[in-house]
């Protein structure tokens, strides 16, 4: 048998990696995705092939995530449960595609990966190789072998002699990629146990961050954002750019317990610093370049998108059809916001656009502009009607 298996070098992966040739006499191909996590990547490689793999690919994706998983998504303005900007989520179907893509180039006739049976990865992982070849078998060694734990994974590379980033004295696990990092597991399972300060990669501490403002601008056209601070930029670069400018500030970190897909409640811990960026910027842009209604609906819609996103239906039609909507909303949103980065804290200084739908004559208290104040008499009346109609039925009258 032939599997290719999405690997990323960790300690899942890596007994993985060993396991399915043991257990399954296989021929393993190792498929690294290099969405932004640095020099991780061609160690992988490396250590794929140390542990057994038959081949291992390295493929840089970094510019097709961001500019064709994380902008699109980012249109949706999505946030899972009001505080996840869905950094791991929207990584999952573009990994899977490639996991795939490089089976069927090989001839393999499955594919496996190293979520667990409780997380919402293998959901990802799983409906996304269904969507896009459900002749496929999936293998999940987390669902069939009788490792129970992570001690069980490290005792089981001591064993086979492969090093692994995690330990006992350090037993948490970390995912990364050009939107985010995350951790979870381990001593972060607490939920009332504050994360260690020097577990974060991306972000400054805000409490040792500058002591003096900077200021961002990031603008944005037609939906997507093309420049920071006036210099163009494509997409990889400009997320880049805004990682490097947000995290010396402490901005984008998130602790929350959410609901997973499977049922349960987990603790994960967050860094985004680009994206909070771009997530505020873009707000702010909207808010002087979209109608109300066409707003007010993608916002009644987004959380919606961002369940789907985070439970792994990026090639579901659901998600495609709203997906054309938010884009068709987002071809108004041209202009530049103007962020004010301080200690963690993110503050929209100042929005401009060449297509705003602000008009300072009519909002002024200074000026009458296009319109009548006596009109807001009949308007207000009209919309009191159904009120002063139950208020007499309630007898308040």
């Amino acid at each position: 048998m032939k599997i290719v298996l999405a690997y990323s070098g960790g300690l899942d992966t890596s007994v993985i990696l060993r396991w399915l040739i043991e257990h399954y006499d296989a021929e393993v191909i190792a498929f690294t995705a290099d969405i932004g996590q640095g020099e991780e990547v061609e160690e992988a490689r490396e250590k794929a092939l140390e542990t057994g793999a038959s081949k291992a690919y390295a493929l840089d994706l970094k510019e097709e995530f961001v500019r064709d998983f994380v902008f699109p998504m980012m249109r949706a303005a999505p946030l899972y449960e009001g505080y996840y900007l869905l950094g791991t989520a929207i990584a999952r179907p573009l990994i899977a595609k490639y996991m795939v893509k490089l089976a069927q180039e090989e001839g393999a006739e499955a594919v496996s990966h190293g979520a667990t049976g409780k997380g919402n990865d293998q959901v990802r992982f799983e409906l996304t190789t269904y969507a896009l070849n459900p002749d496929l078998k999936v293998i999940v060694p987390w669902r069939e072998w009788e490792m129970k734990g992570r001690p069980d994974l490290v005792a089981y590379a001591e064993r086979h002699g492969i090093p692994v980033p995690v330990t006992q004295e350090k037993p948490y696990s970390m995912d990364a990629n050009m939107l985010h990092i995350s951790y979870e597991g381990g001593i972060l399972e607490d939920p009332w146990a504050e994360p260690p300060a020097e577990m974060f990669r991306f972000t400054q501490n805000p409490e040792a961050a500058p002591d003096a403002p900077e200021y961002v601008e990031i603008e944005f056209k037609r939906g997507d954002p093309v420049a920071v601070n006036g210099e163009r930029l494509v997409p990889a670069a400009l997320l880049a750019r805004l990682n490097e400018i947000a995290g010396r500030h402490g901005v984008g970190r998130v602790d929350l317990v959410e609901n997973r897909y499977v049922g349960m409640k987990s603790r994960g811990v967050y860094e985004t610093p680009g994206g909070t960026l771009l997530y505020h910027a873009r707000r702010a842009v909207e808010s002087l370049t979209l109608d109300r209604e066409a707003l007010h609906l993608r916002d009644q819609l987004s959380p919606k998108y961002a369940e789907l996103v985070y439970y792994g239906y990026w090639f579901a039609p659901e998600r495609e059809k709203l997906q054309a909507l938010f884009d068709a909303i987002a071809e108004d949103v041209t202009g530049t916001a103007r962020l004010k980065l301080y200690k963690g804290n993110v503050l929209v200084a100042g929005r401009k656009s060449p297509v705003s739908l602000y008009d300072q004559s009519l909002v002024s208290f200074d000026e009458e502009g296009d319109y009548d104040q006596k009109d807001a008499e009949g308007f207000i009346k009209i919309n009191a009607l159904r009120l002063k109609v139950r208020s007499r039925v309630l007898g308040r009258g």
